[in-house]
């Protein structure tokens, strides 16, 4: 955790003389993040990403040399855990931007405080529909499922998908609206909708519902929810015999590493849409995927690249507007574009992303991601 460190100006009277010597500021700007417990992955992934962008934002500094100095808190993946670190970041930190939270059934709980205080808040991976409808000083860098979700259902219509089965996480945000973005995109597709599961996010017990789906032999069937659940849901699919004929679609929250460190090759051949993709040839991305990988001993992910650019449109903000006042960062932020590995960035009136441009199918293969053919 990065912890903010206050330069205070040093006052002395000599005499008649007096001296003064005022240290620049930090501007501080904290982060709402799972940093612990099963969907800590996100999080950790996200915290990385921040940290790494900031050490070469710091370089140089915003508002003509002063450092950003972050603070990060811990939701653990709980609202009440998020609301209250929003509060710690707001009263005790005097933060003038939050990133986060993680997930957006934190942000429907943080979001709300963080905008009646006018602190501008920008999500880096909260995807749900609704999210910048919380209020004006509400940000996101993510694409909505609905930008996303189409795109992967179209590549499995090309490879022949008809009909298709749904299950989802029916206990939080993000995974009910990416099911309700799956099954509208699967319907105006003409897909044929053979049935509908949901289970909760922390069950592990999925085989009911795979069974009934067995027997009706759908081409694909499409997952809305967490890595975790996820995860489960891909084994036990595989342990009860769905082979390899059914391919299984994921939503945003399958796109994480983890899925095929926990499933293996059970989750070789599932499918995902994604805003980034690792082997991107451009020259900024190889060069983020190159200093995280020095940093930090392994590859990012999505959430990482995700985050990293946030912390430069963040960056960016703050010189626009400048001065670190949070009124005038919110403004500046609804005017800051950015070009970074995600590829160009802005904000509609909406403060949503600007641009569904792309957005690449992704399929899991020993483990790893790669360009779905």
């Amino acid at each position: 955790m990065i912890r903010r460190n206050f330069a205070a100006g040093l006052a002395a009277l000599v005499g008649a003389a007096t001296f003064t010597a005022v240290a620049r500021a930090d501007v501080p700007v904290g982060a709402i993040e799972i940093l612990s417990g099963p969907a800590a992955a996100y999080g950790i992934a996200i915290r990385s990403g921040l940290e790494l962008a900031l050490e070469q934002i710091n370089q140089k500094g915003v508002l003509g040399g002063q450092k950003i100095a972050l603070t990060v808190e811990d939701s653990a993946g709980n609202k009440d855990q998020a609301i209250n670190a929003a509060r710690k970041l707001i009263g005790r930190d005097k933060v003038v931007t939050i990133i986060g939270p993680t997930l957006s059934n934190e942000m429907f709980a943080v979001g709300p405080v963080t905008n009646e205080r006018k602190i501008p808040t920008v999500g880096t991976s909260t995807t749900a529909n609704g999210i910048t409808e919380i209020g004006p000083y509400i940000f996101r860098t993510s694409l909505p499922e609905s930008d996303v979700v189409p795109v992967t259902l179209k590549k499995a219509q090309s490879r022949g998908v008809k009909t298709i089965a749904l299950m989802y996480a029916n206990d939080d945000a993000f995974s009910k609206s990416g099911f309700d973005v799956m099954k509208a995109a699967a319907e105006k597709l003409g897909l044929k909708i053979v049935d509908i599961e949901s289970f909760g996010s922390k069950d592990t017990d999925f085989s009911a519902q795979l069974t009934k789906i067995k027997g009706l032999k759908p081409d694909a069937i499409g997952i809305s929810a967490l890595v975790e659940p996820v995860s489960g849901v891909v084994l036990q699919a595989h342990q009860l015999g769905i082979g390899k004929e059914t391919l299984l679609i994921g939503g945003n929250g399958s796109n994480s590493p983890k899925l095929g460190e926990i499933a293996g090759a059970a989750a070789d051949g599932l499918i995902v849409g994604s805003p980034w993709f690792i082997g991107k040839a451009d020259p900024a991305n190889q060069k983020f995927v190159a200093a995280f990988k020095a940093k930090y001993g392994k590859d990012p992910d999505q959430f990482a690249a995700q985050a990293y650019d946030c912390m430069f449109i963040v960056a960016a903000a703050i010189d626009r507007a400048g001065a670190a006042d949070p009124e005038k960062i919110t403004a500046a932020l609804a005017k800051t574009s950015y070009t970074g590995v995600m590829g160009p960035a802005s904000f509609t009136a909406g403060r949503d992303p600007a641009s569904a441009e792309g957005v690449v199918v992704l399929e899991m293969r020993g483990g790893k991601f790669v360009v779905a053919p």
